[in-house]
């Protein structure tokens, strides 16, 4: 699910070149600067659409900062809501 709002790439489970495509067109359509945003299993995926964007396809751009968190989640009404880690990635040319 790559979405698109206010510079940002919400990473979920599709492929990893999904999200590296998303943030190339962000930054050829005029942006400066993009957050890469991820939380659970899709934290690793977020640093490897970073890595590979710097790495591999736009080498002008660096890492401007950097967030990690926790987001506390209960699916249900009166479950223990559980830890959820989070991490996001801001990139600038």
């Amino acid at each position: 699910m790559a979405e698109k709002d206010n510079g940002s790439v919400f990473v979920g489970r599709k492929p990893v070149m999904n999200y590296v495509l998303a943030c190339m067109t962000l930054f050829q359509s005029g942006a400066t600067e993009i957050c890469i945003k991820a939380r659970g299993r899709a934290v690793s995926r977020a640093v490897d659409v970073a890595e590979i964007l710097r790495r591999r396809f736009l080498l002008d751009i660096k890492v401007k900062d950097i967030k990690i968190g926790t987001e506390f989640i209960s699916r249900n009404e009166g479950e223990i809501p559980s830890n959820v880690s989070t991490i996001e990635v801001v990139l600038a040319k």
